[in-house]
């Protein structure tokens, strides 16, 4: 009799580029791939190895986008190669495409700028990283700044960091609230931040200052 704690009924798919921003990926990765059942994958329009944002860290990508044409789930994560995807292309035919079946189409940070620019976010309410959130109008979707927002089939999470509050999020509409309690429990997530600077509204100025000064207007959306 097969296990049904091994057997396999949501596959996630998990889209890199190049420039990622680990984080975003790996938060979800660590809580989605926890839940009984689950299978995730890591796809691209270019598989192989992918390189994150600082340029130290790859993930060796084994899917093309082509074969993997129905996932359960599709997240999107976002990074400073977010800029290079998105023109209109292979991504954005493959999102479009598995919007149709998927039953959670996913984004962290400026990931859902990516999303937006398929299509698929218009006339939906979305979050994104809070440099990057009045980008959104642009594609027809209402910015709304929630580190989690659900919105029909569609959930996005704010920057970085947030991908696990809405990877949990979506953890306890797949597999219900106790278990993806028990997976919040087993990853040890219970944030206690040295300082209260982690939203542009409790960031002090001196704080912002700071962050423009050593990342600078155009990258300060890609970090937390």
């Amino acid at each position: 009799m097969t296990d049904p704690k091994k057997e396999i009924y949501v596959q996630v798919a998990i889209v890199l580029y190049p420039g990622f921003t680990a984080l975003d990926v790996i938060g979800p990765y660590e809580v989605l791939g926890r839940l009984p059942g689950t299978q995730v994958v890591f796809v691209a329009e270019n598989p192989g190895l992918v390189t994150n944002d600082l340029g130290s860290l790859s993930i060796n990508v084994v899917k093309h986008l082509d074969e993997v044409p129905g996932p359960d789930v599709v997240l999107v994560g976002g990074g400073p190669g977010q800029a290079d995807q998105m023109t209109d292309g292979a991504l954005h035919d493959w999102l479009r495409m598995v919007d149709r079946s998927a039953t959670w189409m996913t984004s962290v940070c400026t990931g859902s700028l990516v999303l937006a620019a398929s299509g698929v976010l218009s006339g939906r309410r979305a979050t994104t990283h809070w440099g990057a959130l009045d980008q959104l109008t642009q594609f027809g979707v209402t910015p709304t700044p929630e580190r989690v927002v659900i919105d029909g089939h569609y959930a996005t999470g704010a920057g970085v960091s947030a991908g696990i509050d809405m990877a949990l999020t979506l953890a306890g509409r797949i597999s219900g609230d106790d278990v993806a309690q028990a997976v919040q429990l087993l990853i040890e997530y219970a944030p206690q931040p040295p300082y209260n600077a982690g939203s542009r509204e409790t960031a002090s100025g001196d704080v912002v200052d700071t962050l423009f000064t050593i990342f600078g207007p155009d990258n300060s959306k890609e970090s937390d």
